[in-house]
């Protein structure tokens, strides 16, 4: 460990926060605190080494406690704590903006910056909108996403996201969305490496969609290229260019939800080259700063940038942004972490361990209750049965026991347990978080 452990909060000192996502009853129960983390690890507050299956949340490609991304924060805080984003700029922007762009798909070569993943999809959408309004085609106002899909907690993405539990408490949302069907099919798909083969047929539904609705109606299309929080699951194999080819005939706009696919984890700088499908939009967050420093953004392609480049000079453009956008501790931490993945290869390290981490995923398919397992990239869902107390209940007994009792943490959406690690992993770690992962998969069996 790097520093002694803090102690442990009293029972009463965990009672003022509100923990987002989380069952706030049972986590102060039996609390699952961590005091630091370094490389592959954290470290519990009570000085237990726990390898880190999920990268953090999907954000630290990198793996923990860089001291390039450190000193780079810290040097930024000296010279330059905030400016103001509107109206004002600072250098670093601007050339974290172009090297984004220069890791994107050629034509994506304008970035809107924001603090979040779910800032970045609710920007899209409204770059959306408004990129059809000036354009004369003020008509285009549905928003379409996905069965299953994840695109963040604000009123847009969520409005677009197929997340039942993550939208059922907030009413009836945007109107004028729909949503494509999932593209999960467990008894044609399961145990799948990589892509699977069957399901490109699925991105056919837009088809019914702009029969239902007319093409003049609708505005855009997100999804995820790896729909991930639902408990991973890749793209059919064609699905994507099918669902452009169809965007592209009826003039909506295709948006890429990269959030967690962006900056390596599926083996390419976006998951768009990996698939050879050019978007109009591509949101990113998590992994461009190694989750050291809030930030998200979009990608944006040239027309759609250019359309709104009209009127008078001193006009503002679009009316939308935050006062977080392009903060310069953010924009150091991006600069130096886009350093690491450039000069350690991350991302090519993530292709070439790619089949191994699949395999060593595939070895859990005879453990108990499981019933399918999902990989691509350096990303993998193990499915599991529930059990007699209802869905979600053997998933979260897992996380219980992952952290306090075989020291590894992971992700878990219901029964699913999601394998994420920071693209640093070892092949002799890969192996070490799935010998725990068995463990854990017997231990609530």
């Amino acid at each position: 460990m790097l520093d002694k452990s803090p102690a442990p909060p009293a029972p009463n000192d965990l009672a003022a926060f509100w923990m987002p996502f989380t069952a706030n009853r049972a986590f102060k129960a039996a609390p699952r605190l961590i005091a630091s983390a370094k490389g592959m690890h954290y470290f519990s507050t009570d000085g237990r080494k726990i390898i880190d299956g999920a990268a953090g949340m999907w954000c630290c490609n990198a793996g923990h406690g860089r001291a390039e991304i450190a000193a780079a924060i810290g040097k930024q805080a000296e010279a330059l704590d905030f400016a103001p984003p509107f109206q004002f700029g600072i250098p670093q922007a601007f050339e974290l903006a172009n090297r984004i762009a220069a890791l994107a798909p050629n034509g994506l070569d304008h970035v809107f910056f924001c603090n979040s993943g779910s800032e970045a999809a609710d920007t899209a959408l409204k770059v959306a909108l408004a990129y059809h309004q000036i354009n004369g085609q003020g008509s285009r106002i549905r928003l379409i996403g996905r069965e299953r899909g994840y695109h963040g907690v604000g009123f847009g993405g969520t409005s677009v996201g197929g997340i039942v539990s993550n939208r059922k408490m907030f009413g009836t949302l945007l109107t004028g969305v729909d949503h494509l069907q999932s593209t999960y099919d467990r008894e044609k798909q399961a145990f799948s490496k990589g892509e699977p083969d069957y399901g490109a047929h699925f991105a056919d539904e837009l088809e019914r969609l702009v029969g239902l609705h007319g093409a003049n109606t609708i505005a855009a299309v997100i999804v995820e290229p790896m729909a991930g929080s639902t408990g991973v699951l890749p793209a059919p194999k064609g699905y994507l260019k099918r669902l452009r080819e169809i965007t592209a005939r009826h003039g909506i706009l295709l948006i890429f939800d990269e959030v967690i696919t962006g900056f390596g984890r599926l083996g390419c700088a976006f998951a768009a080259e990996r698939y050879g499908v050019l978007p109009d939009m591509i949101t990113f967050a998590k992994g461009i700063t190694n989750g050291a420093a809030p930030m998200g953004g979009v990608l944006v392609r040239d027309t759609i940038h250019d359309a709104f480049m009209s009127g008078p000079p001193n006009a503002v453009e679009l009316f939308h942004g935050y006062t977080y956008s392009a903060h310069p501790l953010a924009c150091a931490a991006g600069l130096a972490t886009l350093d690491i993945y450039r000069d350690e290869k991350l991302f090519e390290r993530a292709r070439t361990l790619e089949p191994t981490f699949a395999d060593a995923v595939m070895s859990l398919r005879n453990e108990p209750n499981v019933v399918d397992i999902r990989t691509v990239g350096i990303t993998a869902g193990i499915d599991l049965a529930p059990n007699g107390n209802g869905p979600g209940d053997r998933g979260f007994a897992a996380l219980r026991s992952g952290f306090h009792d075989h020291d590894v943490m992971m992700r878990i959406a219901g029964d699913t347990l999601a394998l994420t690690p920071p693209l640093i992993v070892t092949e002799d770690q890969i192996g070490e978080i799935i010998d725990k992962v068995a463990r854990v998969i017997r231990a609530v069996a």
